[in-house]
């Protein structure tokens, strides 16, 4: 049987329950259960509760909205647009799985059906026919492609793929990574030193990176953030797999505890099936509105 969303409990919280302390207790879980994290949704649960208690609010109606109004404020937007004319480096990290490899193809149809000049780099040597992968989105796409061969640094590949970048006059560089958290030591290392020669050879200002999670693996995925975050730094967060059934508390929580935005949430298969994150929309769609 399928658990409920968030959304679901919220409903039959309200059903059942006065907005009294047994409501906020149960609040607390259901937050808990929608991927919130215990630190966050008792820390959320208080706020909430002297947020209704000051004002006064005791409906359905009035608590969603203090609710939502913590939640829009814990998830943090972040807006990613590569400058025309300059070598911009966009790193993606994460762990095998989450979609790294279809999410840089996704990244690569927006942002060249916004203007910009984009090549993919497959920078995740290790992982078989991880480059045949992004050179068959490329070439679907009809955007180029930088790859070496298998077993292959990773750090050339990207310092080729910005050498390409710059003779065309400036464009976004996509890099997809390898994610063996298995053997964390080496996968630092190795990212560390992509993370050398992006900074060097994107122009200034211009290198961010991104940490593409699955929102439906819930505290792993801000382990994962506190992990990646740790060992390069993250600038950004893309959601995988997010839909409005899923729990996706986890945006929340890497907002609030990590200080790390969310820049886009992917929703299907499709290259199309990626926007922008919206904060409010976000917190409407995990509360059920």
């Amino acid at each position: 049987m399928a658990k409920l969303s968030f959304a679901q409990k919220l409903k039959k919280l309200f059903t059942r329950s006065a907005v009294d302390d047994d409501f906020f207790d149960e609040m607390t879980d259901a937050l808990v259960e929608g991927d919130l994290g215990a630190k966050l949704a008792f820390t959320m649960t208080e706020e909430l509760e002297q947020r209704c208690h000051e004002k006064k609010v005791k409906d359905e109606a009035g608590v969603v909205a203090e609710l939502k109004v913590l939640l829009s404020a814990a998830a943090k937007p972040c807006t990613l647009t590569p400058e025309r004319d300059k070598v911009s480096i966009f790193m993606l990290l994460g762990v095998n799985g989450v979609g790294k490899t279809t999410t840089a193809a996704k990244l690569a149809r927006y942002y060249s059906t916004h203007g910009s000049r984009v090549v993919l780099a497959a920078a995740d040597t290790f992982r078989a026919a991880a480059e045949e992968q992004l050179e068959l989105h490329g070439e679907r796409l009809g955007v180029r492609v930088v790859s070496h061969q298998h077993g292959g640094d990773p750090s050339a590949v990207v310092f080729d793929a910005a050498a390409a970048a710059r003779a065309s006059g400036g464009a976004l560089v996509l890099a997809d990574t390898a994610g063996r958290l298995h053997n964390k030591e080496n996968l630092v290392r190795e990212l560390q030193k992509i993370d050398r020669v992006a900074s060097q050879k994107a122009d200034a200002g211009c290198y961010k990176k991104l940490l593409v999670i699955d929102a439906t693996t819930g505290q792993n995925a801000v382990r994962q953030a506190e992990v990646f975050n740790a060992a390069v730094g993250v600038d950004a967060v893309v959601l995988t797999k997010y839909d409005s059934t899923a729990k996706g508390g986890v945006a929340f929580t890497i907002g609030r505890e990590l200080t790390i935005p969310v820049a886009f949430v992917c929703t299907g298969e499709h290259y199309e099936n990626i926007a922008p994150f919206d904060a409010v929309s976000y917190a409407d769609e995990f509360l059920g509105r």
